[in-house]
């Protein structure tokens, strides 16, 4: 109860008696005089501190005494006397020099506690001395500089964040300024100064010693990087109120240091990399496929490597770093000093000469290079720094755009100083550059890594290439993609042209075949591809709520510097495009590619198609102006019923029979001719028909195929997160998440779109996979014109996964009957008493079936499943590798099919892979059926008359 009522009071716990001499204003500062008279005479009388022990220690705790003290008296009311003496006194200088020479860390730093206690007292203006300022300089100076003493860590934590505390000071006065930095005008034209030294700066660190020391900790990680960086941050962003610190930034070496440190950490990183997961936290996904760890050794690292994910982690948060400073950057000479000796010294001479180097045979330098290229990109969002990489590596044509106005002329005339400085320095160093951009960019090192053989080249690729096209769309138009202008406005394709594509698309997803929850793996896709979409940066022009007569652009802040691409526009990809072209032929081997390879492979698909002002007319789905339709009819027909009607006086009617017309014609459904079906839907069509042949020829494929979703149904439950997939492309959610189904996210553009319009129905807000009643000519188009056969069992009905009507998925028939799986047999023989070497038998068999291998064959026009062998004579003493050459297509001496095709030699992979891969083309078609269908829904594209 005492110590509550102290408390309570306000009063102090220590003895009455010292208590009232601390409240006495007097003998507070005799005593304090006191400790500092014993001070100068300890520092007198010892002739070497560094020796002198004894006298260290009494020169310790003086100190210590005097800090205590201007902290207690901070804290008191007024008077201060002990803080008007250490001001009228100027206690500091000899503080500071005893620290400066004690050589010892003790003294060292509460004599920096000292120093940052009267910064803190607010008083006596410290912060704004001149003599302040240079002591406590000239004391961080010299104990950092090369000759000091070594520091421990803490010790240095508390330099570096008083020199913060010092920064932020001058950031919030900068009345402060001038006692810390001091321009000294001198008569220095470049006389006497080499190339190196106009290139590096003006090192005049005497003018501004904070400014260098808070340079030298910026790479260091912790709290003591943290306080250099933001310090740092905070004098640059000082630069906009002082003329004469933004010119004395811009001549200094600040740019400099910061550029090649930034490539001194890049060349930090392994020149060749293989990409790698930890082998007790490898996804199952992986797991569950023919994955192998890849080999690293002591040149070819691995991306799992303590020492690499270091190195990667500093680099990428000093090239944040970079981007914070642009971003608190308020001068504009600054900022372009910065920009300019961020593409020479980074891009020209480190980033592009690395990527032109690079090679595929040579052990993972393709893949190290593309790996760094695609984690820059993802890490920035600065749009100067986004436009300087893009530009030049992607070699697009400079525009000249006038440039603004200097306000500052003497600031101007620096920078073009020290950009002619740079430019003549970097001159005769690039001469003997055997290529630039415009002869080797991006894009011809994307499209030759994508032909590569390496599959993890391939991989790393489509990665980089999503990235670019996720985040930075606008680039990727006319460089990496083959695009045309789409001039014409309003949706182009009528609904029964998008119920056949719905259809088509579903269509495949159940031939794959599987249990009867499609529905929520659908709907899981529905949301998924919600959120892909409007979080898209190009989604914003097209959803949000316009004015009248205001047009949709491209949203989000435009680079300063010159060169920019131009807004972005309706466009669409051209036939023939080299990059589609080459992500077709990586489909055709999709059941052997690598999973990375067919996750990346997808999801550069789906990146493809996200952007709201990329039509995917023509290239993913058939272009509406080439529809055929078995009833054709002409317009002439409703211009004369229309005619016919305003004879009679009757408009309103006319207007009726002239919409309920257009319906229907919208309605029709067309009929695909197989010379103008996107060539992507041409290859999933035969995937799809490449699992009803591994359906015939490994024994219990439907069996194996539901064990493998129910495995990462079960690991997905475990873990109750998705499986987690590298590279940042979200996976699929259905078939790897628990079968439990969420509660509907609606999105704030659904809310607002409910409530403006409460009767329209779109066709991204059905909640059936199907959406809408099954048509019989709309199959019948799919069999004759595409020439793809569907299953006869089927007929016009709808397949049983995706019921519709009042009939329940229970009470429809199974499109095909599933054989009784050996384990299934063996837990329900275990119940029954069955030994339990016979379920161990059952085991084996399913993991033998496993563990064989198929392939392809690929001929020239088409693709050939690899017979699977014989599994009847599974218990005889043939080995595997004979049973493989016996089953295995093998091509003829000349290498020709009897047809006179030629004939590739197969690679296999193991029917546990194939049925990983499976399912993936199973939930690649759903994605791509739900994104479609949520593109027709919210960016209006589909036309109802």
């Amino acid at each position: 109860m005492d110590f509550w009522s102290r408390l309570i009071a306000g009063t102090s716990l220590a003895p009455a008696a010292s208590k009232k001499g601390s409240d006495n204003p007097e003998k507070r500062l005799a005593r304090f005089k006191r400790e500092y008279s014993q001070l100068l005479t300890t520092w007198q009388r010892c002739s070497n501190l560094s020796k002198d022990h004894e006298a260290a220690d009494d020169i310790y705790c003086n100190i210590q005494e005097l800090t205590g003290a201007l902290n207690d008296e901070s804290r008191r009311p007024l008077p201060h006397p002990c803080i008007a003496f250490a001001s009228t006194k100027q206690i500091y200088i000899s503080i500071g020099k005893i620290a400066t020479t004690s050589y010892n860390e003790y003294i060292i730093r509460e004599a920096v506690a000292l120093f940052s206690t009267l910064i803190e007292s607010e008083e006596e203006s410290f912060v704004q001395n001149d003599a302040f300022a240079k002591s406590l300089m000239n004391l961080l100076v010299r104990i950092t500089g090369a000759n000091s003493i070594r520091l421990g860590r803490e010790t240095e934590v508390e330099v570096v964040e008083l020199s913060f505390n010092i920064t932020t000071k001058i950031r919030l006065d900068p009345d402060v300024l001038p006692a810390w930095f001091t321009a000294q005008h001198r008569d220095d034209n470049g006389e006497g100064r080499n190339a190196h030294d106009k290139f590096t700066g003006k090192t005049h660190k005497e003018d501004f010693p904070l400014f260098y020391l808070l340079i030298d900790y910026i790479h260091e990680e912790g709290r003591i990087g943290d306080f250099a960086r933001t310090g740092l941050l905070y004098v640059i962003e000082a630069a906009s109120n002082s003329v004469d610190l933004e010119q004395w930034i811009v001549e200094s070496d600040l740019a400099t240091m910061m550029a090649t440190g930034l490539g001194a950490l890049y060349g930090q990183l392994s020149r060749k990399l293989v990409i790698d997961h930890p082998r007790d936290e490898l996804p199952p996904v992986l797991a569950f496929s023919d994955y192998e760890h890849p080999h690293s050794t002591s040149e070819i690292v691995s991306s799992t490597s303590p020492d690499f994910q270091v190195h990667m982690e500093t680099f990428l948060s000093h090239l944040m770093f970079w981007q914070d400073v642009l971003n608190h950057c308020k001068s504009i000479e600054v900022k372009a000093t910065l920009l300019e000796h961020f593409q020479v010294i980074f891009l020209q001479q480190l980033l592009y000469p690395s990527l032109l180097e690079s090679s595929d045979v040579d052990g993972g330098s393709s893949v190290a290079v593309l790996y760094y290229l695609r984690r820059i990109l993802e890490s920035l969002d600065h749009p100067d720094m986004i436009q300087l990489i893009l530009h030049y590596l992607l070699a697009l044509p400079d525009t000249t755009t006038a440039t603004p106005a200097a306000s500052r002329n003497s600031v101007s005339a620096a920078r073009k100083r020290k950009s002619l400085d740079l430019a003549t320095l970097m001159a005769t160093q690039i001469a003997d550059t055997p290529s630039t951009p415009a002869l080797f960019n991006l894009v011809d090192l994307i499209l030759g890594s994508l032909r590569s053989q390496n599959q993890q080249t391939i991989s790393v690729t489509l990665q980089l290439v999503s990235v670019i096209l996720r985040q930075h769309h606008r680039y990727a138009v006319s460089t990496l993609l083959r695009t045309s202008q789409i001039k014409t406005e309003g949706p182009q394709r009528p609904v029964g042209g998008h119920e056949l594509e719905m259809e088509f698309l579903l269509t495949l997803a159940t031939d794959v075949g599987g249990d009867e929850k499609f529905d929520e793996m659908y709907e899981n896709h529905i949301e998924d591809c919600k959120n892909i979409l409007e979080g898209h940066s190009c989604s914003v022009a097209l959803i949000a709520p316009k004015s009248a007569g205001n047009h949709a652009k491209y949203p989000g802040a435009h680079a300063s510097v010159p060169g920019a691409p131009r807004d972005i526009r309706a466009h669409t990809i051209q036939r023939g495009d080299p990059l589609l072209e080459i992500l077709q032929d990586i489909f055709k081997t999709f059941f052997i590619n690598s999973v990375e390879t067919n996750l990346s492979l997808t999801g550069t698909i789906i990146d493809m198609a996200t952007c709201g002002f990329m039509h995917v007319e023509g290239w993913l789905v058939p272009d509406p102006k080439r529809y055929a339709y078995d009833d054709e009819e002409s317009d002439t027909g409703v211009e004369q019923i229309l005619a016919d009607v305003l004879e009679l006086g009757a408009e309103l009617e006319a207007q009726e029979q002239v919409q309920i017309r257009a319906m229907k014609k919208a309605q029709r459904v067309p009929n695909w001719s197989k010379s103008e079906v996107p060539e992507i839907l041409t290859i999933l069509r035969k995937l799809v028909d490449q699992v009803a042949i591994y359906r015939k020829e490994v024994p219990r494929f439907d069996d194996l195929l539901q064990q493998r979703r129910d495995t990462f149904q079960a690991a997905a439950s475990v873990l109750s997160t998705p499986i987690p997939i590298p590279y940042g492309r979200r996976p699929p959610r259905s078939s790897f998440e628990s079968p439990t189904p969420s509660p509907p996210r609606p999105s704030a553009f659904d809310a607002l779109a409910q409530r403006i319009f409460p009767d329209l129905g779109t066709p991204s807000r059905s909640k059936s996979p199907r959406g809408r009643r099954s048509r019989e000519n709309s199959i019948r188009s799919l069999n004759s014109g595409f020439g793809f056969s569907t299953p006869t069992s089927r007929g016009s009905a709808p397949p049983p996964q995706f019921p519709m009507g009042t009939e329940t998925p229970q009470s429809m028939p199974r499109s095909r009957e599933f054989s009784s799986s050996p384990l299934r047999e063996s837990e329900s023989a275990h119940s029954r008493g069955v030994p339990a070497s016979q379920a161990a038998a059952f085991a084996a068999i399913d993991q033998s079936i496993l563990a064989r291998k198929v392939g392809l064959a690929v001929a020239k026009e088409e693709m050939k499943p690899i017979p699977f062998p014989d599994l009847r004579a599974i218990d005889s003493g043939e080995s595997t590798a004979q049973k493989e050459s016996e089953s295995n297509v093998e091509p003829t001496g000349d290498d020709q099919t009897s047809d006179g095709e030629t004939q590739i030699e197969p690679t296999l992979a193991s029917v546990s892979h194939v049925l990983t891969n499976v399912i993936m083309l199973q939930e690649f078609l759903l994605e791509l059926a739900a994104l479609i269908q949520v593109r027709a829904g919210l960016f209006g594209e589909i036309k109802f008359a």
